[in-house]
């Protein structure tokens, strides 16, 4: 049975280029990062601007709502991770966290926890609780560490998406990936998961022009770029 999808809510605005998108769960808002080094807050509904600031000069590739915590976190090309409350725009901290570009930041669904990933190739965890300290350093990719994403059936474990071709599936404590795939023939963009029936899938999607969707270790259906778009074939 062929994928449908139907566009409820079409929003359109003028800006400097997007690098990432947040929704939040509770607001009508959408968070927007910019390479011009700007964030921006949107509500859909009215679909007017809530709130704008300036971040950094350099490209804000990722930003993310932290809801509990009334926060947006930003991760920039100048190294650094800064956090906001969006409620004042006031800065609540702001430290270098990777040698590289940060490519993806994610928040723990519970725990005081955020991950970073960067051109250094490392993913790092950060405790807010504790200051912000990196309380662990996961090393294994050979490339550009390009995006991150927690489990939402079981939030001890993450995916994380690079360059060298490989998504990988790490556990908080551990040092080594439980496993590694390498279904890609270039390098992985992005990774995430979606729960279907009780089920968890994994997706990613590469350079190689595919996306692959993945459960339990098995290749369920790819889709293949034509055109400049991907094509959905086949719906689990």
């Amino acid at each position: 049975m062929a994928l449908s999808l139907t566009v409820e809510k079409e929003f359109a605005q003028n800006s400097e280029r997007i690098k990432s998108v947040d929704q939040h769960p509770t607001e009508p808002w959408v968070l927007v990062s910019l390479y011009s080094g700007a964030v921006c807050i949107w509500n859909y509904q009215s679909q007017t601007m809530e709130k704008s600031f300036k971040v950094t000069e350099s490209p804000v590739r990722s930003a993310k709502f932290v809801a509990r915590e009334h926060w947006i976190v930003t991760a920039a090309d100048d190294t650094f991770i800064r956090v906001y409350n969006y409620d004042t725009s006031e800065k609540i901290k702001e430290f270098e966290a990777h040698t590289d570009y940060i490519r993806s930041v994610t928040v723990h669904p519970t725990l005081p926890y955020l991950l970073s990933c960067s051109d250094d190739n490392v993913i790092k965890l950060w405790d807010w609780e504790k200051d912000w300290s990196c309380t662990q350093i996961f090393e294994g990719h050979s490339h550009y560490v390009m995006q991150v994403a927690f489990n939402p059936h079981d939030a001890d474990t993450f995916s994380s998406a690079s360059l060298d071709g490989t998504v990988k599936v790490w556990r908080i404590g551990s040092a080594a990936p439980e496993f590694t795939l390498e279904g890609h023939l270039k390098g992985v963009n992005c990774v995430d998961y979606f729960i279907r029936a009780n089920k968890t899938y994994l997706l990613s999607g590469s350079d190689d022009f595919t996306v692959k969707v993945c459960h339990e270790m098995l290749v369920i259906y790819t889709c293949t770029e034509y055109d400049d778009h991907v094509f959905v074939y086949a719906c689990i």
